[in-house]
């Protein structure tokens, strides 16, 4: 029997960013606060039980180094299973800008394909499979808010954002995250850390938590000062906050209403632009059950279950 569903893969905006120092284990520690939006990519998922374990993944370019095949074939073995597992991908989400679609799409597989296949999965043996994938990957297991320490895969739910009327601006630019932390890495001293550190708690109990504030902006700008203008332009066009996510190069701007945006908008017709708006954790979840809802177990008992358990499961 072949069970399938469509799946939406969710963004995130980093509202705050800030960069401590190089661990002994080559990472670098970080805070960050992690919000979902509503830019997604669809992935459609079927699973078949079968003797030997094949993935396929149509729909759209080659990825190097799919993070979609490797959440199959990880939950597969975690799960005890084979079986022939097919996606059709339509990437929305642009890659390398920070905005975690890779990511996003890889916690899409991991939070479906036990439903589907018909097995459960203890939740803290979901996470440590997302966190071997990446460092983001843990945070689209759960969505809404959150503060995100260590990696960012060490996470702490925060209260939901207010409404947001947002745009994502993403040039054809690829800044390397790897090069961004290199060149950050020569400016951290140990004030730099105590001051991060005051000022991102500080901020985390006020209303902004620490918006605008990315300690990669300004290595990744002397690179690419198209960005920095970009970031100007979104300010002067009314934006009350306006930044870069993660390592770049994907931009946003946050409006206080939606006529001020479709201003903006028209404004930067020039531009790849997304308008966008924040997903609360409940909303995130909604959706997911939504998705999953021909396959998953509806009764009070754990109708508000995270993450979903399949109606299939014994």
């Amino acid at each position: 029997m072949t069970r399938s569903a469509r799946l939406r893969a969710y963004a995130k905006l980093n509202l705050g960013l800030r960069v401590l120092y190089k661990r002994d284990d080559g990472y670098h520690e970080i805070r960050t606060v992690f919000q979902t939006v509503s830019l997604a990519d669809t992935l459609d998922i079927s699973f078949t039980s079968a003797r030997k374990t094949t993935v396929t993944i149509d729909g759209t370019p080659e990825i190097a180094d799919n993070l979609v095949e490797k959440a199959s074939l990880e939950i597969l073995e975690a799960l005890s299973l084979h079986g022939d597992v097919r996606f059709n991908l339509r990437k929305r989400i642009p890659s390398g800008a920070g905005l975690g679609g890779g990511s996003s799409d890889a916690a899409a597989v991991l939070l479906a394909l036990p439903v589907l296949a018909g097995k459960q999965i203890a939740e803290e043996n979901l996470v440590r499979i997302a966190s071997r994938l990446g460092s983001d990957v843990p945070f689209f297991l759960y969505g809404g808010a959150a503060l995100g320490l260590g990696r960012g895969e060490e996470l702490y739910p925060l209260p939901d954002e207010p409404p947001c009327h947002g745009l994502i601006v993403a040039p054809e630019v690829h800044s390397s995250t790897a090069e961004a932390y290199r060149r950050l890495s020569a400016t951290l001293t140990t004030n730099s850390l105590q001051n991060k550190l005051s000022s991102f708690q500080r901020d985390i109990w006020q209303t902004d938590r620490g918006h605008g504030v990315n300690d990669f902006q300004n290595v990744v700008f002397s690179q690419h000062p198209q960005l920095e203008r970009i970031v100007n332009r979104l300010r002067k066009l009314g934006a009350e906050q306006a930044a870069m996510t993660g390592s770049g190069s994907a931009l946003f701007g946050l409006f206080a209403n939606p006529a001020a945006r479709e201003k903006a908008l028209k404004a930067l017709a020039n531009e790849r632009v997304f308008p966008i708006s924040f997903l609360s954790r409940a909303s995130y979840r909604s959706r997911w059950r939504r998705a999953l809802s021909p396959h998953i177990k509806k009764t009070l008992l754990n109708q508000n279950q995270w993450p979903p358990q399949s109606l299939y499961a014994r």
